[in-house]
């Protein structure tokens, strides 16, 4: 999620950019400074597995699985995504867009880059333009969603500006696959499950959050909050089991909503990860039988130290996440961004500028292996 906090706070206006891949065992942090990984392989330690310093001001780095391969904007060229092998510090390619980048999204197949008015959808294995969806409806804050399964590559995305209806595309075989009236009120978040046929939406009221089978759209779950005011809902997400939907919002809450009755016994306590704008990851107990509040365990700060139970109890001030203005909310609201240098004239067809070669002699891609990147020969503009 980008945060590009507005605060005036040491720890947290250091802080851009927070996002987990898409299994969930690693955590991306862009800030002012760069970005970092960490692992999330345990709850007692965080552990951070790389730091870079060279770019600055990164405000979205997504991570492909636990691979090297990773997506890289900065506010100083919001225009502008770079494709890294992080692990060896190369650069494999750079792309720039005819407007700020607002989302990247990536699977083992397809990379997606959000405008506000239009997606491009990039073979991830030489980041060829495959396809771009132009004259979306206005999405200053770049909502979309990508499913991660290796058997489907749906994308949604807001149909309407007005209206909560979703888009949803196949990535894969490039066509419409179903559109869903899911609110009568603009979407404010998506999230697909690890299977990527169920998806959860909400709207800008906030009061109810739905799920439906994809592709087909049939409603499965509603669920409604437990207060009537109107709240925004900044982030849904599934348990990598789909048992579970969690939805963060403005009001310091984060919410869990089971979607089945757990049929075997859980032999580990499910945990909550919920990475916050104040400079801190959250962990809590869930428990999925009798429900109730969650129990804070361990709270990290991103610059890799921790603080112990005792600690927690102690510090007031970290008890619940804060909630600040994110990088795309300042776009929306006219909020300087510096704008990249001066390039060529924008006149690709496909609307992006730049790219990689594939390699002739390449053998055939494992990217279903986490170790394994696209085979991509560095070479920039």
């Amino acid at each position: 999620m980008n945060l590009a906090s507005q605060s005036g706070e040491a720890g947290a206006g250091q802080l851009l950019f927070a996002n987990f891949n898409q299994d969930n065992t690693s955590l991306a942090v862009g800030s002012k400074s760069g970005y970092k990984f960490f692992s999330l392989s345990s709850v007692d330690k965080l552990e951070q597995i790389y730091e870079c310093t060279d770019t600055e001001d990164v405000c979205i780095v997504e991570r492909l699985f636990s691979s090297s391969l990773v997506a890289i904007v900065s506010l100083k060229a919001p225009r502008k995504l770079k494709v890294c092998h992080f692990k060896k510090g190369t650069e494999i390619c750079n792309y720039s867009y005819s407007n700020t980048i607002l989302a990247v999204k990536l699977n083992r197949q397809r990379l997606i880059v959000c405008l506000e008015e239009s997606l491009y959808i990039h073979n991830i294995r030489d980041m060829k333009v495959l396809h771009t969806i132009r004259e979306t409806p206005p999405n200053p804050a770049g909502l979309c969603a990508l499913s991660i399964h290796n058997d489907n590559g749906y994308l949604a995305y807001p149909g309407s500006a007005t209206i909560g209806e979703v888009q949803v595309f196949d990535t894969m075989n490039l066509r419409a696959a179903n559109m869903i009236p899911a609110h009568d009120s603009p979407l404010a978040a998506l999230a697909f499950d690890s299977s990527g046929t169920k998806l959860a939406t909400a709207s800008e009221k906030g009061t109810v959050i739905r799920v439906f089978s994809i592709p087909e759209g049939q409603k499965l779950f509603e669920f409604r909050r437990g207060v009537k005011r109107c709240v925004s809902i900044c982030s849904l997400a599934f348990s990598m089991d789909s048992m579970f939907l969690s939805a963060s919002s403005n009001t310091e809450t984060v919410h869990i909503f089971k979607l089945e009755t757990v049929k075997e016994k859980i032999q580990k306590i499910p945990r909550l990860l919920v990475g916050a704008s104040d400079g801190y990851l959250y962990m809590y107990n869930l428990d999925p039988q009798e429900g109730g509040e969650c129990t804070l365990m361990k709270q990290h700060k991103l610059d890799g130290s921790m603080e112990t139970t005792n600690e927690i109890l102690d510090s007031a001030s970290h008890d619940c996440p804060l909630v600040t203005q994110t990088y795309n909310a300042a776009v929306a609201t006219g909020t300087h961004v510096p704008s990249s240098p001066t390039r060529l004239a924008y006149a690709d067809e496909l609307g992006a500028v730049g790219g990689a070669c594939l390699e002739e002699e390449a053998s055939a891609l494992r990217l279903e292996e986490d170790s394994e990147h696209p085979p991509m020969i560095l070479r920039t503009d």
